[in-house]
């Protein structure tokens, strides 16, 4: 593994390294996020906060929100294998952002990086509504990385709020016990928010994604779509996934 670029700022160090053709991001010595053009199917968390989205048709992901963009390993990820007409990514770090665009390729028609608190920028949108919200927003905390914003039901209700009435929102967790702790297990409105509900896990790492949708979906549907995605659906891809499916 090779360091392409590192930098300390504000009491923070950041490197790029590359390790084969993967790029990776780390902050602080935490990996934050990593991409592979050749191989943009990773076996990661990075894997579990795109695919809830084939749960939905295709052509229903038009408009997608990615809170916490890191280095933009999934916002490349949406543009391989969905290609959204619009992608807002809303970051904090505005090195990350730096980064994102010049390491990443995070940048072009359609892709739009607002360096900005996510909570203040989610409480004052007043837009459109996104077909696809994903929660990534992760700080660190002596030395691992912890969510940024809790999963309370202000912050449910807020995101929810933002969905398209066919949405999806995808929320990343640290762990199961963290996932457990969310207001989707403890506030009964925020569970009527949603028809379906799903987590996402992988093998290698602890991490919980949760997908809440607004429509009725099944496993079927996901299972199918995947099969039948021009790219998801063929075995170079489909050979790299790791991930398990449970309903919530």
């Amino acid at each position: 593994m090779a360091i392409l670029w590192s930098q300390e700022k504000d009491g923070n160090r950041y490197e790029v390294r590359t390790a084969g053709n993967s790029v990776r991001l780390y902050r602080n010595g935490i990996f934050h996020s990593q991409y592979n053009p050749q191989q943009p199917i990773s076996g990661q968390v990075w894997d579990l906060l795109f695919l809830p989205a084939l749960f939905l048709p295709l052509e229903n992901i038009k408009r997608v929100l990615v809170l916490g963009v890191g280095g933009g390993a999934v916002i490349k990820q949406l543009e391989t294998f969905f290609s959204p007409k619009h992608i807002t990514g809303v970051e904090l770090d505005a090195t990350h952002i730096k980064i994102a665009k010049r390491f990443f390729g995070v940048r072009g028609k359609g892709v739009e990086l607002i360096q900005a608190d996510a909570k203040d920028w989610v409480e004052n949108y007043n837009g459109v509504g996104f077909d696809l919200i994903i929660d990534d927003i992760f700080m660190d905390q002596d030395g691992e990385p912890v969510r940024a914003i809790e999963a309370s039901s202000d912050w449910h209700s807020a995101l929810h709020k933002l969905l398209s009435s066919c949405g999806v929102l995808v929320m990343n967790y640290p762990s199961l016990k963290e996932l457990k702790k969310c207001a989707y297990f403890k506030d009964q409105k925020i569970k009527k928010y949603y028809s379906a509900s799903f987590s996402f896990s992988a093998p290698y790492n602890e991490n919980k994604v949760a997908a809440h949708f607004r429509i009725p979906v099944e496993a079927a549907d996901f299972n199918a779509n995947l099969a039948n995605h021009a790219l998801l659906g063929k075995a170079q891809y489909q050979a790299k996934m790791r991930y398990k499916l449970r309903k919530m």
